[in-house]
């Protein structure tokens, strides 16, 4: 193993070590100096131990990172850290400005902890906007002398020991290495490397490795023993794509009045944009013996224009098109704004993900709901899906904001993954299926089955139960139907198929027939035309949103076509409403079995994502649509051969309704992102 004498990689892993060091130290220094947990009674040790590691794996990936320009400067061909005093220059010129950077940044983050009780994020930035005011402030309550005096002796320190590294490791004569052992040692780096940048070594799919991620600091779901397991140049950079404003409260002050007669908040509690209310026990709840199990199951990437009983003209969904005969089907489903990850945000926060870039899930700073599912008291909560529950910080969000989730993803799993997203639908069905049969009786659930099969690469694993791909069809005659290829026509019948035998083996267990249990897509992925819905659905762009919903509960609830326009926001509250709960409600969704003040059921969709979205709001006759600041609004009939006509000049009180409808929602929802933050 003569690669471990080279001078420059035993350079490189001094200045890592250095950078490493350093930022331990800072680290220390936070948890000491700044964080509240030392001072908190009763603290969960366990969970302390795991943040702090998580923050130990973060500050090496930050040192390797740091490291990376000037592994560039060793290993240039000719000129080099070896041999060129320019390169030494270069280097030591990086070091200054790294270090100073990194001092400042904890330096800044330090007295963001101390004043607002958050970790430096991009909301920091506002300070700008009164540069004079915040310097006087920070100069009026700092040592700020002494604190620019402790940056430049310790930048002096790591420059020091820097140069010494350098004279001691780069200066002394070469080892010798064959390039057999070049090879093996630029191996084995690469591997150690890949890891340590990874932040894992355990429970990796390498066909989709997912990064450890900053939510992986919040498991405990406490804020301030969350903050030990960040870095702070890492969690800025996290932050860096969050608006500095990220909504007008002026503007959602105007829209306060229509939006709170809207959500229903009393007279007496309206006031200081108070969205806060109590729904009581509503007189359609269900007639129970004891509180009804509930079970969401996501149809990844399934729209209505896939499902046979929504008007697909050919045979793709028997099992969920039985179970919208035999429960409550609604004809007129949409998600607010598509794509799995806000799916899933709005299914839980009740809160339409309008973040202009990242999904919400993504953002630290609005990690933290408040939820209506945590108003299922003595319920146990279960949150399964095949992968790694990471991508999109998902993991962050539902670990944070559900009371008790008992999480199940990758790795913990017995069945082996069968591609990216992890093991089959099926199998997590199966596993799924069993926790749940496990539990006692007298136990309510909630449980929440997030499939991922219907999505590329749209694998068909080989043990599925007896299913057949169909062949007997051409990509020609799928394309007419909205398919692009044999692969995603059978991927859609393969979810159904999963979902049928998944209600073989409910039907089997103990919790069946006390069970509510909820289906829906989470959105469409049309490539080609789609000649058999309403020209509007195409026209219009609504068939992203456009998703099949139903319940099914058949010891409780007879058959029902449900044609209002009910939107994802709306699942939880009404579920809730069935359950018979007294709960309160913190979001923008509504039971819909509550008869709405705007008479005809409305929903809030995003047509077009973005920093500059257009949106509008969709009733079970009629769109209206806008650009992001309300320019552009047109009114669309949605039963009309020329959906694309703007008729709202022929019905100006449908168009005044529903644009204000549109603009409070837009306008809330941006702001019910951070104010509905659970402290």
């Amino acid at each position: 193993m003569t690669w471990l004498k080279s001078r420059r990689l035993q350079y490189l892993l001094a200045i890592t070590a250095l950078f490493f060091g350093l930022m331990v130290i800072l680290r220390a220094g936070f948890y000491f100096g700044f964080s509240e947990v030392p001072n908190t009674p009763d603290v969960d040790q366990g969970a302390v131990l795991s943040a702090l590691g998580v923050g130990l794996r973060f500050d090496l990936r930050l040192a390797l990172l740091m490291m990376l320009p000037l592994a560039a400067l060793a290993y240039l061909p000719r000129f080099n850290l070896l041999t060129s005093g320019l390169m030494r220059f270069l280097a030591h010129a990086y070091q200054l400005v790294a270090l100073t950077l990194l001092g400042l940044t904890y330096i800044f983050d330090f007295g963001h902890y101390a004043y607002l009780g958050e970790r430096l994020n991009v909301t920091a930035l506002r300070f700008l906007q009164d540069t004079r005011d915040s310097t006087l402030m920070v100069w009026e309550s700092y040592p700020v002398i002494w604190i620019l005096l402790g940056l430049i002796l310790s930048v002096a320190l790591c420059l020091w020991l820097a140069r010494v590294a350098e004279r001691k490791l780069l200066q002394r004569s070469a080892a010798g290495i064959s390039g057999v052992q070049a090879t093996v040692g630029f191996l084995v780096c690469f591997a150690l490397f890949f890891f340590a940048i990874l932040g894992r070594v355990t429970n990796i799919n390498l066909a989709n490795p997912i990064p450890m991620r900053w939510s992986e600091a919040f498991i405990s779901g406490d804020r301030a023993i969350g903050a030990l397991g960040l870095n702070p140049v890492l969690y800025f950079r996290d932050t860096l794509l969050i608006p500095v404003s990220p909504y007008n409260k002026e503007v959602v002050t105007d829209y306060y009045p229509l939006m709170a007669e809207h959500l229903g908040i009393p007279e007496t509690q309206r006031g200081n944009l108070n969205y806060v209310r109590t729904v009581e026990i509503q007189e359609h709840k269900l007639d129970t013996t004891r509180p009804p199990n509930v079970v969401f199951v996501m149809l990844e990437s399934l729209g209505a224009s896939r499902v046979s009983s929504y008007g697909l003209p050919i045979e793709s969904t028997p099992n969920l098109d039985a179970l919208g005969r035999e429960g409550w089907r609604f004809e007129n489903f949409y998600v607010p704004v598509t794509g799995t990850a806000k799916t899933i945000w709005a299914t839980f926060t009740g809160i339409p993900d309008v973040a202009p870039t990242e999904s919400a899930s993504r953002n630290p700073l609005t990690s933290h709901q408040r939820m209506v599912l945590n108003e299922f008291k003595d319920y146990k909560k279960f949150y399964f899906i095949g992968g790694n529950a990471g991508w999109a910080n998902l993991d962050g969000l539902v670990q944070q904001s559900i009371d008790g989730l008992e999480l199940h993803q990758e790795g913990d799993w017995q069945s082996p993954n069968v591609d990216v997203w992890g093991i089959s639908d099926l199998d997590l069905f199966r596993e799924s299926n069993q926790i749940l049969n496990d539990l006692p009786n007298d136990q309510p659930f909630f449980a929440f089955i997030q499939t991922a099969g219907n999505h590329r690469p749209f694998t068909i694993p080989e043990n599925n139960g007896d299913f057949q791909a169909r062949t007997d069809l051409s990509d020609e005659q799928l394309a007419e139907y909205g398919f692009r290829s044999a692969a995603q026509f059978n991927a859609v019948r393969l979810l159904d198929y999963n979902v049928g035998e998944y209600m073989k083996w409910a039907r089997e267990s103990d919790y069946f027939d006390n069970t509510i249990f909820v289906f829906f897509g989470d959105h469409n992925n049309r490539i080609t035309t789609i000649p058999h819905m309403a020209p509007a659905m195409e026209q219009l762009g609504l068939e992203s949103n456009h998703v099949p919903h139903i319940l099914y509960a058949p010891r409780y609830l007879q058959p029902r076509v449900i044609d209002q326009a009910v939107g994802l926001i709306d699942v939880m509250p009404t579920v809730a409403g069935l359950v018979g709960l007294n709960y309160r409600n913190t979001t923008l969704g509504r039971d819909f079995q509550i008869p709405a003040p705007e008479g005809d059921r409305a929903s809030f969709v995003v047509l077009l994502e973005g920093p500059n979205p257009v949106y509008g709001m969709v009733t079970k006759d009629f769109l209206v649509r806008m650009d992001d600041d309300g320019s552009n609004a047109t009114l669309h009939d949605l039963h009309s051969d020329t959906p694309k006509e703007n008729v709202a000049s022929q019905h100006p009180e449908v168009f005044e309704r529903l644009f204000n409808l549109a603009r409070g929602e837009y306008e809330t929802a941006r702001y019910m992102m951070y104010d509905n933050v659970d402290d």
